[in-house]
C-alpha cells in the first residue's frame, strides 16, 4: 500500500466519524420536539365558548298584521226625490251636518199648490159624505113606509159608500202631495260630514232611477276596517279562546295608517263572516274604531293588528337561535355534560324578537344563541348565559 493511498483511507475515516457525530446530534435535537408533538396530540380539545338562553315559560299575547281598508259606518248619497229647479243650497263642502238639516231646496211652489188642491178635494169629498149620509137616512125612512122602492134605497146606500171611499182617496192624494212638498226640502238622512256640492242653484233636476247626485254624507265619528284573516290565525287566536260574538269583542285590535311608528288606534272586533272562503282560505273580518277627530277617512288603506283573545303561557325562542336545514328548523342545545345536541323544532308566530315554540323544546332547555356557526353536535362547549332582553323589548313582545 503506497503512502498516498494510506492518506486517502485515513481522510475517509475521519469524514465518516464526523458525519456520524452530526447525525447523532441531529437525532438528539429532534427527540424533544417529537415528544412535545405527541404530548400536544394527547391533550384534550379546547371547549368552544358559546352564549345560551335558558327557556322559561312566560305569558304572551301574539299579534298578527293584516292589510285592510276603511269603510264608513253610515253613508248616504243624496239624490232628489221630486223634480224641479234648485233654488237654495244651505251647506258648504265638507261641512258637518246633523240628521234632518236642510241641504237643498227644490222650488216648492208647485208642490204647495198640489197640497192646496188635495186639501180642497178632501174637503169636497167629506162634504159629499155628509150629503149622501143624510140622503141615505131619508131613503131608509121612506122604504120603511113602502113609499119608495128597495132599489131607491140601495142606490142611496151605494152612493154613501162611494162617497166614503172618495174621502179615503182624497186623503191619500193629500198625503202624497204633502210628502212631495216635504221632499222639495232635501234633508240630511244621517249626521256626518257632507261631501262636495255637485249641483248648484238654478239646475233643473228630475226624480227617478236617473236622478242626479246632489251630494253625499258620511258618518265620521266611527269607521269600519275590513280585512281578511287566514284560517290558522282565526283558529289559533279567535275560536280557540273566544266563543260567541260577545267574546269576540274582547279580542284586541289595533290600526295604523302610513309609516310604522305613527298613531295607533285601538278598537274592537265588530263581526266575522259566517264562512271561510275556500279559494283564499281566509275569513272576512270587520273591526270598529272611534274617529272623534275625523282623521280616518273611508277608503284609506290601513294595517290592522289582531291580538289573541287572552294571554297564554308559551316558550319564546330567540330568532338568532334558529337554524335552517333545507325544510327543517332546528336549534343547538347544551346538555348537562356541556356538549352540543341537535334538536328539530316546530315554531309558531313571531312575538317581538322571538318565535313561539310549538314542539321540540321544554322549559329549562339551554339553547345556543351565539356561536352557532362554530359548533357541531357532540362538540364540547363552554356555555355562558346570554343577557336577558331589555325591559322595553319584553314589553313589546308581550303586547
Amino acid at each position: 500500500m503506497t503512502f498516498r493511498f494510506r492518506r486517502l483511507l485515513q481522510g475517509s475515516a475521519v469524514l465518516g466519524a464526523v458525519a456520524a457525530l452530526g447525525v447523532a446530534a441531529a437525532l438528539h435535537l429532534l427527540r424533544p420536539d417529537e415528544a412535545g408533538g405527541r404530548a400536544a396530540a394527547a391533550a384534550p380539545p379546547q371547549a368552544v365558548p358559546v352564549a345560551v338562553r335558558t327557556l322559561e315559560p312566560r305569558k304572551v299575547r301574539a299579534w298578527s298584521a293584516f292589510s285592510g281598508r276603511l269603510h264608513a259606518v253610515d253613508a248616504a248619497e243624496i239624490r232628489p226625490e221630486v223634480g224641479g229647479r234648485i233654488t237654495e243650497v244651505l251647506f258648504e263642502d265638507g261641512q258637518n251636518v246633523e240628521a234632518g238639516d236642510i241641504l237643498f231646496v227644490i222650488d216648492p211652489r208647485p208642490y204647495q199648490a198640489a197640497v192646496a188642491r188635495a186639501e180642497a178635494a178632501l174637503a169636497s169629498a167629506r162634504a159629499n159624505v155628509a150629503f149622501t149620509k143624510t140622503d141615505l137616512g131619508r131613503a131608509a125612512a121612506l122604504v120603511g113606509k113602502h113609499a119608495v122602492s128597495q132599489r131607491f134605497y140601495d142606490e142611496r146606500s151605494n152612493a154613501a159608500r162611494v162617497a166614503e171611499a172618495a174621502v179615503e182617496t182624497a186623503q191619500a192624494e193629500l198625503d202624497q202631495a204633502r210628502l212631495d212638498l216635504e221632499h222639495a226640502y232635501v234633508r240630511a238622512p244621517i249626521s256626518g260630514r257632507a261631501g262636495r256640492v255637485e249641483l248648484t242653484v238654478g239646475n233643473l233636476v228630475a226624480a227617478g232611477p236617473s236622478a242626479p247626485l246632489l251630494t253625499s254624507v258620511v258618518a265620521d265619528k266611527a269607521v269600519y276596517a275590513d280585512f281578511e284573516v287566514d284560517e290558522q290565525t282565526y283558529l289559533d287566536s279567535i275560536r280557540e279562546q273566544a266563543v260567541g260574538r260577545a267574546a269576540e269583542r274582547e279580542v284586541p285590535v289595533e290600526l295604523s295608517v302610513g309609516e310604522a311608528g305613527g298613531r295607533v288606534y285601538r278598537g274592537h272586533i265588530y263581526s266575522f263572516d259566517n264562512r271561510i272562503d275556500p279559494a283564499s282560505g281566509t275569513i272576512r273580518a270587520r273591526a270598529r274604531f272611534d274617529n272623534a277627530d275625523g282623521t280616518l277617512l273611508p277608503g284609506m288603506f290601513v294595517t290592522v293588528r289582531l291580538g289573541d283573545a287572552a294571554e297564554r303561557e308559551a316558550l319564546l325562542l330567540p330568532e338568532r337561535a334558529i337554524g335552517f336545514d333545507q325544510s327543517k328548523t332546528f336549534v343547538y342545545l347544551v346538555d348537562g355534560a356541556g356538549k352540543v345536541a341537535y334538536r328539530e323544532v316546530s315554531l309558531g308566530r313571531q312575538i317581538g324578537a322571538g318565535r313561539v315554540v310549538r314542539r321540540g323544546l321544554e322549559p329549562g332547555d339551554r339553547v345556543i344563541v351565539d356561536g352557532l356557526q362554530h359548533v357541531r353536535p357532540e362538540m364540547l362547549v363552554a356555555a355562558s348565559e346570554a343577557p336577558a332582553p331589555a325591559a322595553a323589548q319584553q314589553a313589546a313582545a308581550a303586547n
